[in-house]
């Protein structure tokens, strides 16, 4: 997630300042520096219409072939770290080893992206006898160009590279990115390095272009040729692109968070210091800017994990956020907590930026009871609702049963963590099959922010988690979101695609006549 929620005309951020420019800060000291002009009208139909040339080729080519194109991305990006790096650091204020390390993931993720797309069984290929001589086919294929709407708190994990872009390069599609203006400079310099490796490997022109711009990113929104668009950022954000979409009835996938909870069973809380550790170095992580940062942890009463929480935080030191926005929203978000926590917390609500600090921002705490989480219109429902940054709430339950039921007053969200005592706690079970309801993916004795990206992995969960509860923006599953199903009845030979022809060139497995058939070594 990129931030608070949003106006509800705005998809993912503020398009004040020059109208004409995204202009670039440091959030270290709030300074500007330089900026990005916007991309023309003109210019955004020339893209669109080139991403529309190059989708039947790019769609024909095998998917092995693209597993070369996202190889040569990630070779770029290895190539070009000190100085992607820099960037980023002088636009998100993320220190350089947490930079790094996301930089190498993505540069892994968009190979394994290629590897999903060359193993093919994203294709679905099957084919069957129906009866008498009639025979159905069925296949997925690449929907069209697709729009990605950068995030800001994953500037190369979510950002002009990163798991929506290659996931769709890999699935056969070309990609129009929109970016962020959090770090706009570092988003021209990326796509320039994406552009040019995927000519290189000899991508069709077309394959991937950059747009920059409010104005920009809504004419994507609203193109013809676009056939997709992913996402991720605020829900305010989110769900403007899925009202604008759905006047075309276009998919928007948007990952777009919620608060995380976290039980502590009886028998898991012996270890409050551990508890207390790992939940603040997960809730403060990135200054708390996760779309899976834990936002509510149970915890049973009497066992001092609040005041281990508590103590934990002092030793936490102020950290930017990537935007003023951001730590308005942050500020705010604060004062609204403590009201509804009645939380004496009061330095803690101060709305002012001071020039000196750019955008850093304290890390907090509050201390809240099973009976304050009320969902809806009442005025504990504040307890309920995501704040973007470095906060936390800890409610201390006195009975379990009380506590699973507040569980079940959560919005829905992105992921859970569950601490238990061990394969024999009694509370375990209930817990999670609680939960499963409400998740995509619940963590079982492992805190949410560890995201894989794997063939496993579920990234996203029920409405306002995400836009679509059926899919997921991380790991294998991510390519389905950028294919649909086809089928033909009675296909001669030149009907059916290379998938399904009966030599299988892009060796692939297949369903024939039922059966599951692997290729031969």
């Amino acid at each position: 997630m990129s931030g608070p929620a949003a106006p509800a005309a705005d998809p993912g951020f503020d398009p004040g300042f020059d109208a004409g420019v995204d202009p670039s800060f440091d959030p270290r000291t709030g300074e500007q520096h330089g900026g990005v002009p916007h991309t023309a009208p003109e210019q955004v139909a020339e893209i669109l219409g080139r991403a529309q040339g190059a989708a039947p080729r790019v769609a024909g080519t095998s998917p092995a072939t693209r597993e070369t194109w996202l190889a040569a991305i990630a070779d770029a990006l290895r190539v070009h770290e000190d100085e992607l790096v820099q960037l980023a650091g002088e636009e998100t204020g993320l220190g350089a080893d947490r930079l790094r390390g996301e930089l190498a993931k993505c540069a892994a993720s968009t190979v394994f992206y290629g590897a999903v797309a060359a193993e093919g069984s994203y294709l679905g290929a099957s084919t069957e006898g129906i009866g008498g001589d009639s025979t159905l086919s069925r296949w997925n294929i690449p929907v069209g160009p697709v729009a990605v709407f950068g995030a800001s708190n994953f500037p190369f994990g979510f950002g002009v590279i990163g798991h929506d872009v290659a996931s769709a390069l890999g699935a056969g599609c070309p990609v129009i990115v929109k970016a962020h203006p959090a770090h706009p400079r570092l988003s021209v310099r990326l796509a320039e390095l994406v552009a040019d490796s995927l000519d290189r490997a000899g991508a069709p022109v077309g394959s991937y272009a950059l747009v920059v711009g409010f104005d920009a990113g809504l004419q994507l929104v609203d193109a013809a040729e676009i056939t997709a668009v992913a996402f991720t950022g605020s829900q305010g954000g989110g769900m403007a692109l899925v009202a604008r979409a759905a006047a075309r009835g276009v998919p928007v996938f948007a990952e777009m968070g919620t608060v995380n909870p976290v039980f502590v069973t009886t028998d898991a809380a012996a270890d409050s210091a551990g508890i207390a550790a790992g939940f603040v170095g997960s809730f403060t992580l990135g200054a708390g800017q996760f779309c899976t940062k834990p936002g509510l942890l149970f915890a049973p009463a009497g066992a001092g994990i609040f005041d281990a929480v508590r103590a934990q935080l002092r030793q936490v030191p102020r950290a930017p956020l990537l935007t003023a926005g951001i730590a308005r929203g942050y500020r705010a978000g604060l004062a609204g907590l403590a009201r509804a926590a009645e939380d004496a917390g009061a330095e803690a609500t101060d709305t002012s930026l001071d020039p000196a600090d750019g955008y850093a921002v304290d890390p907090q705490a509050f201390l809240v009871r099973v009976e304050q989480l009320h969902p809806g219109s009442h005025p504990g429902s504040r307890l309920l609702e995501e704040c973007f940054g470095p906060v936390a709430l800890v409610c201390e339950y006195e009975d379990a049963a009380a506590a699973l039921d507040a569980l079940a007053r959560l919005q829905p969200s992105l992921v859970a963590s569950v601490f238990t005592g061990g394969p024999g706690d009694p509370e375990s079970a209930e817990v999670v099959a609680r939960l499963l309801g409400q998740v995509g993916r619940v963590a079982l004795n492992a805190w949410p922010t560890g995201v894989a990206t794997s063939w496993s992995m579920q990234h996203g969960g029920p409405w306002p988690a995400t836009s679509r509860s059926d899919a997921t923006s991380v790991g294998a599953g991510a390519l389905d979101r950028f294919v649909r199903p086809v089928a033909v009845q009675n296909a001669d030979p030149a009907h059916l695609p290379a998938a399904l022809h009966p030599d299988n060139p892009w060796r692939i497995p297949r369903r024939i006549d039922g059966r599951l058939t692997l290729p031969t070594a």
